[in-house]
């Protein structure tokens, strides 16, 4: 998506980045997982005060189709798909007490409110305005901050920047949270990338593990840029955490996207699918990585394991199946597993891959990812393509694409990774001339490999694409000193992997002794 620039001097920062910044310096004290709740909660009230106004505005004119229309007749509202605010809940009457030591009271009862008349909205919206720890003059402030929101901007452009700098805030707060902030984010740039890749322009997607609904926001954000049509798309989500689950909902109702089927229970995907009869024509996903407590002991018999049982103490092979099982006959599959998935024999997943490979024939592509991409864990990761039809005309059915993107990528603070814009044309346009047989496509020594599925057995099954693609040719201009710094950066997080990994069996070995 392209950065949403509206400020008027063009020497000034984005928008977003103003908002960011002068939000963040009033945090002060307060956590930025607590703060996080208060600040995307007063831009969703924002976003949805402003749509019903516009629409009451013109109900109110009463011209067009509009002519003798009642301005506070709710199906007018729910006809466009836009949330009904009480004069309670309405910008403006925030707006004017913003000054008063009662504005944490003020702002939690427009939240109830706005749950009261809306019957989606309910148990979604954030009632922490008027806790102790946060100061009344702070939460004053950034009223008169939001407020300024689009005020520069067309009034139908509203959307389009409450929901970027919403979508901006999201992924400013899982930085300022560091490990605990990427559960419930998934790096933009890793997103872009796979919506690139799997070009979901309609049909059903579907993510099992949403997060925050990044995925389902880069897919709708895609169709529109491709002339699209956005109904012809159809999310379906889960998510097992309450709160993660709440800023989905939030995050796709400032878009105007249906969030009718993104469900939460405390279950999880594995003991309680919420959308069992479900056959997507996308699955786009970044499930936890290694997890060892997926409740695998009581699922083994389960019927989803169609290439074989998952070990108990990893559930990497749990999801991968659990995607093709809720894939449609033509559908296919973009999903962020850890590396180590590539080749892994424990607990049977060297069989399950072979049997993925050999008997089903579902594995269309593997992309390696650079180091640093994500916020959470440093172990290292990799992009699976999984393809239902490959069988069906496929023009190159019998063999898997390997991409090693670890070159590619640039830092943007000491510690995190991202891909730029060409990067993820790179990779993407890679993938779909190869994908669609285009004469266009050709091997490129360290980058790129069209394999043989007979060459993948003769490795054993191992799907890691340095093994296929080689080194590039570059000897002459060979960068040592950067050279040894991936290598240590991926040794490191190879140390973390294993490190967790032992950790997950500790774990199960304690459970089982008591």
């Amino acid at each position: 998506m392209a950065q949403i620039s509206m400020i008027s001097n063009t020497n000034e920062e984005p928008l977003e980045k103003q908002l960011w910044k002068a939000a963040d310096k009033l945090r002060k004290n307060i956590d930025a997982a607590e703060y996080k709740h208060v600040v995307l909660g007063l831009i969703f009230l924002r976003y949805i005060s402003d749509a019903f106004s516009t629409l009451h505005a013109k109900l109110v004119a009463g011209e067009g189709e509009f002519a003798n229309a009642d301005p506070d007749d709710r199906d007018y509202y729910l006809a466009e798909n836009i949330f009904y605010v009480p004069e309670a809940a309405r910008w403006p009457h925030l707006q004017a007490q913003a000054k008063q030591s009662t504005i944490g009271v003020v702002v939690d009862q427009a939240m109830d409110a706005l749950e009261q008349e809306n019957p989606s909205l309910k148990g979604v919206l954030p009632k922490v305005y008027a806790r102790q720890n946060l100061d009344p003059t702070i939460l004053g402030e950034l009223i008169d901050l939001m407020s300024n929101i689009a005020m520069h901007a067309a009034q139908t452009r509203s959307r389009d920047v409450l929901g970027h700098v919403f979508e901006y805030f999201l992924g400013e707060f899982a930085l300022a949270e560091g490990k605990q902030g990427g559960q419930f984010y998934t790096p933009r740039s890793i997103v872009e990338l796979l919506v690139a890749m799997l070009e979901p322009y309609h049909g059903r997607v579907f993510d099992p593990c949403c997060g925050s609904g990044g995925m389902f926001v880069q897919s709708e954000q895609f169709v529109v840029e491709h002339q699209g049509r956005i109904d012809q798309i159809s999310i379906f989500g889960q998510e097992s955490n309450q709160t993660t689950w709440r800023l989905a909902k939030m995050n796709l109702a400032i878009r105007g996207i249906d969030s009718s089927q993104v469900r939460w229970n405390t279950e999880g995907s594995f003991l309680k699918d919420a959308h069992p009869d479900l056959k997507a024509d996308y699955v786009i996903a970044n499930p936890p990585f290694n997890v060892s407590d997926w409740s695998g002991e009581s699922l083994r018999k389960d019927g989803r394991w169609m290439y074989g049982t998952p070990p108990v103490g990893n559930a990497n092979f749990a999801w991968l199946q659990h995607f093709l099982y809720h894939l449609a006959p033509n559908g296919r599959a973009g999903v962020v597993l850890a590396k180590g998935a590539l080749t892994s024999k424990t607990g049977g997943e060297g069989e399950i891959r072979r049997r993925m490979i050999a008997e089903g024939n579902v594995i269309d592509c593997i992309v390696n990812l650079p180091a640093k991409l994500f916020l959470n864990t440093q172990i290292p990761a990799s992009l699976w393509f999984l393809n239902r039809a490959r069988a069906n005309g496929h023009p190159r059915k019998h063999e898997i694409l390997f991409i090693d993107a670890r070159d590619l990528g640039h830092l943007i603070n000491r510690r995190t990774r991202e891909l730029s814009a060409d990067d993820i044309q790179t990779i993407a346009s890679t993938y779909h001339a190869w994908r669609t047989g285009d004469a266009s496509y050709e091997d490129i020594k360290g980058f790129c490999a069209s394999v043989s599925l007979d060459r993948v057995q003769e490795l054993d099954y191992v799907l890691t694409p340095g093994r296929y693609v080689g080194l590039a040719d570059d000897d002459e201009t060979f960068d040592f000193t950067e050279r040894f710094s991936t290598l240590k950066a991926e040794f490191e997080a190879q140390l973390a992997e294993e490190a967790a990994l032992n950790q997950a069996i500790l774990e199960n070995l304690a459970r089982v002794q008591v």
